[in-house]
């Protein structure tokens, strides 16, 4: 028989977020009026880190082990590749008493699975963030899926981020954002890709000169740049949407190849960005 259980959390819970990058900083602040404090782990973080999380208003606390004593919902969201290192050092932590786990990262459903072998299924929400870091309404969506995925949208109930339920699946919204990910950031990989080749081949002015015709040129270029900023991020993200496609016994050529180009230019030296990505560096 299939355990269908459902934990209940307190009416104020304490919410940990792991960690207060650009985004975390925004779940953390869209979390304060529902949680009766929002923390985070100060430990191994970087100044700029510090910083967003005191203008989001978290309190911070020593490290990782003390936030998951304290916290009653742990929210990850973090580069992806790291994404089960932080679910295991949680689960370690939590010594068997584990809080709510809000997977929100960019992975693959397998990850999502493994984490919940760590945790147990109903101790884990998959959660998959759309749209920039949430500080207006409107902007970002906030997928959830799990058996306390309708307790953790309440959460957010009210907040910059609109929190949708998909249903109890877990692995149902990171194959949402894996999806959606292919069009988002996959696509500007190529275009980075299509105009390091003509400038390779001594073509890229006619290239542009070609897009330009058709009105796409300026459109491209934007997308193009903006990924490489990300580029040390998506790379990863691109590694789990290749999981995906994979695991739904389809071609993954596409994110494997975006990855593979994200991580190029995120080891690329000044000299390689600006000759062969046309990047300042």
């Amino acid at each position: 028989m299939l355990d269908d259980r459902v934990r209940s959390l307190p009416e104020r819970p304490v919410v940990g977020v792991l960690h207060p990058g650009a985004m975390g900083a925004a779940i953390g602040s869209a979390l304060k009026a529902a949680a009766s404090a929002v923390i985070w782990a100060d430990k191994g973080r970087s100044h700029a880190t510090a910083k967003r999380a005191e203008l989001a208003d978290l309190i911070a606390v020593p490290d990782v082990p003390e936030l998951t004593r304290r916290a009653d919902v742990v929210v990850s969201i973090c580069p992806p590749h790291a994404a089960l290192d932080v679910a295991r050092e949680v689960a370690a932590a939590a010594a068997g008493d584990p809080p709510l786990y809000v997977e929100a990262n960019a992975v693959a459903p397998q990850t999502v699975q493994a984490v919940a072998e760590l945790f147990g299924p109903e101790n884990v929400v998959d959660g998959a963030v759309i749209g920039p870091p949430g500080w207006t309404r409107g902007t970002t969506t906030l997928w959830l899926a799990g058996r306390c995925a309708p307790a953790v949208a309440e959460l957010f109930a009210g907040s910059p981020f609109e929190a949708r339920v998909l249903g109890a699946e877990l692995g149902a919204a990171s194959a949402l954002k894996a999806c959606y990910a292919l069009q988002s950031k996959a696509i500007p990989a190529a275009w980075l890709a299509l105009f390091a080749t003509a400038r390779a081949y001594g073509v890229e002015e006619a290239l542009r000169s070609e897009l330009d015709r058709k009105g796409s040129e300026r459109e491209m270029t934007t997308m193009a740049r903006r990924a490489g900023d990300r580029a040390w991020r998506w790379a990863g993200e691109m590694d789990e949407a290749a999981a995906a496609f994979a695991a739904a016994g389809l071609p993954n050529g596409f994110s494997t190849a975006a990855a593979e180009v994200y991580r190029r230019i995120a080891a690329a030296d000044a000299d390689e960005l600006g000759s062969v990505w046309g990047m300042e560096g």
